[in-house]
């Protein structure tokens, strides 16, 4: 699985944003998608994930502001972001982990998989 984040900039406190995560190659085989952030000398961090089952969750820090979501065929992440902050400032990243997607399944395996990521800088 190949990935394709987009949609970083440089925005103003309160501002919005959207970034995309465009899937590609064994789509077939995703379970779950997130989107992680990392700033400079930091651990990369959850901010927000989707199942599946289309069941989202997310980072307290984001709660209320942030939302994860899929398009139909499930190929692409979506991260609207709303009322940005100075500390939302950060690279994100995109994931996905694949699964088998039934017992015995020849062409699925677990495995994660991470996009190249997408700065989003916010100014105070």
């Amino acid at each position: 699985v190949q990935l394709q984040a987009s949609g970083g900039g440089l925005v103003e406190h309160g501002d919005s944003l959207r970034l995309s995560c465009e899937a590609s190659g064994y789509t077939n085989c995703i379970a779950t998608m997130a989107w992680y952030r990392q700033t400079p000398g930091n651990e990369r961090e959850l901010v927000a994930g989707i199942s599946q089952a289309g069941v989202a969750n997310y980072a307290d820090s984001v709660m209320g502001r942030f939302t994860i979501s899929r398009d139909r065929a499930e190929t692409t992440l979506f991260l609207q972001m709303n009322g940005l902050r100075p500390e939302d400032t950060a690279v994100y990243y995109c994931h996905t982990k694949t699964a088998p997607q039934y017992y015995d399944d020849p062409e699925c395996y677990e495995y994660n998989y991470w996009g190249q990521g997408t700065l989003v800088t916010v100014s105070s």
